[in-house]
């Protein structure tokens, strides 16, 4: 892969659609003293991922595996856009027309920007129509401190 410094790794903890299991990862994160900078839960047929993009990807995997709780990585972009109508239309546009899929995406604004997490099936492609496109594609680093 020659784009390397731009792959996030996103946490996706693997567990049972049941009350106080969210409550149980963030205990786990605070007590490892991991911050979760972005989430989303999926659920399906009573069982859900959490995806996580957390400060210390190592600390959390680690954390959680001892605690019984399964976990991987999954490699993931994040695509600064612009926090208003058309923003995503652009990113999403440039992506289709090189047949680039998007398996699963969230996002999150603040800061007059916004911050897309996409999940695709060519990361590489992806990275350079995206970076072609005049959107620009951040490193792990700069997820930290997006209003800076």
């Amino acid at each position: 892969m020659k784009n390397n410094a731009y792959l996030i790794k996103q946490i996706s903890i693997f567990s049972e659609n049941k009350p106080g299991k969210l409550a149980h990862v963030a205990k786990v994160f605070q007590d490892a003293n991991v911050n979760m900078m972005s989430f989303s839960i999926a659920e399906a047929e009573g069982f859900g991922v959490i995806r996580a993009l957390v400060d210390k990807p190592e600390m959390a995997f680690s954390s959680l595996s001892k605690k019984g709780i399964h976990v991987a990585y999954t490699d993931v972009i994040a695509v600064r856009m612009k926090n208003q109508p058309g923003g995503l239309y652009e990113v999403a546009a440039a992506l289709a027309e090189a047949a680039v899929n998007i398996e699963y995406s969230y996002a999150f604004a603040g800061c007059h920007q916004a911050t897309l997490i996409l999940r695709v099936d060519d990361i590489d492609a992806a990275i350079d129509i995206i970076q072609k496109s005049g959107a620009y594609v951040l490193k792990p680093e700069e997820l930290l401190c997006p209003c800076e």
